[in-house]
């Protein structure tokens, strides 16, 4: 009895122990991983009167889009933040993280959406909502290209 008791401890002890190294051996490769999602950069400029945004974002190899956002408004001052989404068709919709004001700044997330049409992005204005915090575009609404105040055209990355 004593025997089958230590057999089914060792049995047990096994599947247990390389679960273990296998953790190790992810987050090795998990790093090595993380550097071969990027896949390439564009960067952006628009200019609306002497209100400028540059855009740089970056293609990850699982499709997402992840980049920054700057806005220099004349007389509202600057909008700097993080961009995040990906394209569903020819349109790019991102979540716009972004602060306004520097001693004390306020933290803001809108969702924004691009169409991309003839190398250029097109910032779309649509109706938006907020519900439990969250903005997004109301369902059913559409997104108009036409009335957007910024068109980005491609422009040289400054690394």
């Amino acid at each position: 009895m004593k025997k089958s008791a230590y057999y089914l401890l060792l049995l047990a002890a096994v599947p247990l122990a390389f679960s273990c190294n296998q953790g190790t051996k992810n987050s090795v490769k998990g790093d090595a991983a993380k550097a071969d999602s990027l896949k390439k950069s564009d960067c952006f400029q628009a200019i609306d009167g002497k209100d400028t945004a540059d855009l740089k974002i970056k293609t990850l190899s699982n499709g997402k889009i992840a980049g920054k956002l700057v806005i220099n408004y004349l007389d509202k001052g600057k909008n700097d933040g993080l961009v995040e989404g990906n394209f569903k068709g020819d349109t790019l919709f991102v979540d716009y993280t972004f602060k306004i004001g520097t001693s004390n700044p306020t933290i803001y997330k809108n969702p924004l959406a691009f169409l991309k049409k003839d190398g250029k992005l097109i910032m779309g204005v649509g109706q938006i909502e907020t519900s439990l915090g969250k903005s997004y575009f109301v369902k059913g609404k559409p997104i108009s290209f036409d009335k957007g105040r910024f068109v980005f055209a491609s422009v040289d990355c400054k690394d």
